[in-house]
């Protein structure tokens, strides 16, 4: 289809979704299907939940944010759980707002834009319909029309809860156009929209002095007080604050905290009663989620004045803190260079990585624990299996510190020497070291930093550089070999097959001649000598692989080479030592003869088909790989 197809296409589907009746068919709806009838917590609940939810060790994953948001699944957890549930079940907590609180560029503007266009989204489905009385401006929900005698009997046969009263323009609409007869009451579906001010709002503060609080709950329309005789009269009242828009959905209070007074107090009467006060009308319903965002320097600030006492005890703070997962903040990279116009240069593997590695490294507290330092905790965050490491010490890391990714360098700071990197170069390609040449030149500049903090990130730098060097090592040498896995798992089906002879006192019997031999000495030691087991500790070695060989069969699992970090680390070093001069010789040659012109260029060929190089990259990284095996 062109384009003029799909946008008849949208617009016939947008149609569709259109419905108007009377209240008396509105209320037949509702017995059919009572979701209509939910409260706006509860559809922002549902929304999220609609997506899908993944539950592993306990923990939940809510798909909504994934695609946006990476890294804060537990935060997210909490958040769902602790605010969006409780107050989907009408418990207590719907009559706070929730302020999210955590560091600049953490993602908290990223999920409230998320939750708005995901309203937006569940209010054309079927189980995210809205329903308003017809004209209205705050789009009032129908059920108000019940009186109130009569709403216990409502709630018996429906099990539906109403609560609240029409707004003022609904009550001399009911009383002026239908005579009090609430079945003929026009009701039509909306669907919720920011554009349109339907069901979402935002406010924004601005300059104390010049700013109304006319902005949040509408103002007299003076163009028609001679018409109408009075300022009471809903006729000559603009409903048009965002208090009255966000009714049935959400509003977003962006810089709370930098707000005057007079805003937030009007926000009191709202989250504990849900109603506010406008011009000369009785106190007006409004059922929404008022949602905040400010930093951990501001909320300080807000919460030592005594004066915000009340509207402090009214709050749900949730941290949002940074993301602590190496291969999550690649994502928030990519993501964010995905929609710029740069995306066309080629970024070599491993150069957002290294970017990660310095930006997780910056969050991270030390540990308590002993023998866990800054690197080995960031690779156990991001799921890595450690040596001597189990799961429980990755939760007991995780709860050392509740602030935990509260500071630290910010996404936006490294997105932005990144983009330097990029603009820099010219070229089609760009690596790790271009990316960590550009982070450390933007600490030279950085004035906010102290020469501790400057002097921290170099070293981490340092870090995130020898990093790469080893990836860069280990991609070059497995590139040479043309099944580097299929080798590294024979080599440990051999050793394996070796050791469990050593271990239970039998021979080994050879494939070929099927004659019984002894185990191989020989290569046992040539694979534990990489890893520095000495002829003392290799019996003790030897024994702990079979024992947790044992371990995995008995969970059914089979046991990989990967599986234990020092076994795997030996059997590469080993692949890698036998390879070492080939590659040494062949990457750092001047002038390389037929052969090593030919195994060169098979090399690139397969860094560019299988690790995903540029033939530019791949060029470079074999002459960066050449100079560090000849240090």
């Amino acid at each position: 289809m062109d384009i003029f197809e799909r946008i008849a296409a949208y617009r016939a589907e947008h149609d569709s979704l259109a419905w108007s009746g009377t209240f008396k068919e509105y209320i037949e709806l509702l017995r059919k299907d009572p979701r209509p009838a939910m409260t706006a917590h509860a559809r922002v609940y549902e929304m999220i939940r609609s997506y899908g939810v993944e539950e592993e060790g306990g923990h939940k994953t809510y798909k909504f944010f994934e695609q946006e948001l990476y890294g804060l699944n537990r935060p997210l957890e909490k958040l769902v759980e602790e605010y969006f549930h409780s107050a989907a079940r009408r418990l207590d907590v719907r009559k706070r707002i929730l302020l999210l609180m955590g560091p600049v560029s953490g993602g908290k503007s990223t999920l409230v834009t998320l939750l708005k266009r995901g309203l937006e989204q569940f209010s054309k489905t079927d189980a995210g319909a809205v329903y308003a009385i017809e004209g209205c401006p705050m789009q009032e929900d129908p059920l108000h029309l019940i009186p109130h005698e009569l709403r216990p009997v409502f709630e018996k046969e429906f099990g539906i809860r109403i609560e609240g009263e029409l707004c003022p323009v609904c009550r001399l609409k009911l009383d002026t156009e239908y005579g009090g007869d609430i079945e003929k009451v026009r009701v039509e579906r909306v669907i919720l929209s920011e554009s349109a001010r339907i069901g979402i709002g935002t406010f924004s503060p601005s300059d104390p002095k010049s700013q109304d609080i006319a902005d949040l709950t509408g103002s007299i329309d003076f163009s028609t007080i001679t018409e109408y005789g009075s300022e009471s009269d809903p006729r000559a009242y603009r409903f048009d604050g965002e208090l009255n828009k966000a009714n049935r959905g959400l509003m977003e209070f962006q810089e709370m905290l930098k707000c005057d007074e007079k805003f937030l107090w009007n926000l009191l009467s709202l989250t504990q009663e849900g109603n506010f006060k406008a011009g000369r009308f009785a106190l007006i319903s409004a059922d929404e989620m008022i949602i905040a965002h400010t930093n951990e320097a501001e909320y300080r600030t807000f919460i030592s004045n005594k004066k915000n006492e009340a509207l402090q005890s009214r709050m749900i703070v949730m941290p949002i803190p940074y993301n602590l997962k190496v291969s999550e903040e690649e994502k928030i990279y990519a993501k964010l260079i995905s929609q710029s116009d740069m995306k066309h240069i080629h970024i070599a593997p491993h150069a957002l990585r290294a970017a990660a590695t310095f930006s997780i490294l910056t969050r991270l507290k030390e540990s308590k624990k002993q023998g866990i330092d800054l690197y080995k905790k960031m690779r156990l965050y991001d799921g890595e299996e450690l040596e001597g490491f189990k799961e429980a010490d990755l939760k007991e890391l995780q709860n050392e510190y509740l602030d935990e990714g509260m500071s630290g360098v910010d996404p936006r700071y490294v997105i932005n020497r990144i983009s330097s990197a990029l603009i820099k170069q010219n070229l089609d390609s760009i690596n790790a070291l271009d990316i960590l040449r550009a982070i450390k030149d933007g600490l030279d500049q950085h004035a906010s930093i102290t020469k501790e903090e400057r002097e921290r990130y170099l070293n981490f730098i340092s870090i995130a550089r020898k990093e790469y060097d080893e990836l860069a090592k280990k991609e070059v040498q497995k590139a040479f070999v043309y099944s580097f896995e299929e080798s590294a798992k024979t080599l440990f089906e051999n050793y394996l097959d070796n050791i469990e002879a050593f271990c239970s006192w039998t021979k080994i019997r050879d494939p070929l001649t099927d004659e019984e031999l002894d185990p191989d000495e020989r290569l046992m030691r040539s694979i534990e000598e990489q890893i520095g087991i000495s002829e003392n500790a290799k019996k003790a070695f030897r024994e702990e692989i079979m024992i947790r060989i044992s371990t995995y069969s008995r969970k059914n699992r089979k046991f990989e080479y990967h599986h234990h970090d020092r076994l795997r680390e030996a059997i590469e070093k080993k692949l890698f030592a036998d390879l070492k001069d080939i590659v040494k010789i062949t990457t750092s040659t001047k002038t390389p003869d037929e052969t090593q012109l030919k195994r060169i260029n098979e090399v690139i060929k397969r860094l560019v088909d299988e690790h995903g190089y540029s033939t530019v990259s791949a060029n470079d990284l074999l002459r960066y790989v050449g100079s560090l095996l000849n240090r």
